[in-house]
């Protein structure tokens, strides 16, 4: 089962409560405006602060584009 994309639409970032973008390749879901990238595991997103990795000034500029 792959992640459902719709689920993109109700979901925010708890932090800065903003959207998320999906990262197929890396299976994460992306907050640019937090610099947050979280892991979806087992088709399940972790949307958890300590849980997500920070993203680089590239990667965030890289989502803008």
């Amino acid at each position: 089962m792959a992640f459902d994309k719709k689920l993109l639409e109700i979901l925010a970032c708890p932090v800065c409560k903003g959207k998320l973008q999906y990262d197929k390749e890396q299976s994460e879901l992306i907050s640019t405006a937090a610099k947050l990238a979280y892991p979806i595991r087992d088709d399940i997103p972790v949307l958890l602060e300590n849980e997500a990795r920070e993203l680089s000034l590239e990667e965030v500029e890289q989502w803008h584009s």
